[in-house]
Formats: structure tokens, sequence, C-alpha cells
């Protein structure tokens, strides 16, 4: 009962920020003074790269709520950290690539907790 209690709760908490943080890179403009002005900056990605990231992290969040698709939508989101990860390591901002590891290890746990409306729980 509580692994599908946190399960689920993972799952919405990784929808969300997956579809926010992807709609807010999705929507930025290369003269804005935001944090992800600063991410592109440090990062190195054009802005046509960050728009594809960017549909790959709302597509990694809508992947989770469906248990069909719920593998496929944490592997995407293992991906989407592990580049990021590996790009500020070529930036030079361990910094940074420390701070996605928690990220990171969310879609393992959820793989790991399966989905709770999975029937095979």
């Amino acid at each position: 009962m509580y692994i599908k209690l946190i399960s689920g709760f993972l799952i919405l908490f990784s929808a969300f920020m997956g579809a926010r943080h992807g709609w807010s890179r999705l929507n930025f403009k290369p003269g804005d003074t935001t944090p992800i002005a600063e991410l592109q900056r440090t990062l190195n990605l054009s802005a046509d790269t960050l728009k594809v990231f960017s549909i790959a992290t709302i597509l990694g969040g809508l992947l989770l709520l469906p248990p069909q698709t719920f593998l496929a939508g944490n592997i995407l989101n293992i991906c989407l950290f592990v580049f990021l990860i590996i790009r500020f390591l070529i930036a030079g901002d361990i910094k940074h690539a420390l701070i996605e590891i928690p990220f990171l290890l969310i879609p393992v746990v959820l793989i790991f907790l399966k989905h709770p409306l999975s029937p095979n729980i």
C-alpha cells in the first residue's frame, strides 16, 4: 500500500516537473536573463537543440502517466538526465552535474517501484 502511494507521488512529481521545466524551456527567448538562458549559455546548446530537449522533457513526463508507457517515459527521462550531466561535465560545471544525480535516481527508483496502477504488482 505504501509503496503504491510513494510510486504514485513520485510519478505525479516527475510528470509535473517534466511538464513545467519543458514548457518553460520551450517558451525561452534568446535575450532573456532567466535561469534557462544561463543553462543555454553554460551548456552551449543551440536554440533548436533546446527546443528538442524541451519537447522530449514534456514527452517524458507525459509518458509516465499511463502504465503502458511508464517504462518508456522513465528510460527517456534517464537519457535526458544523463545528457544533461554529460553536457555539464563537458562545460566543466561539476557542481551542476552533481546536482542532477538525485534527479537521475528518481526514474531508476520509479522503475524499481513500478506503476501503482499496473496489474502485475
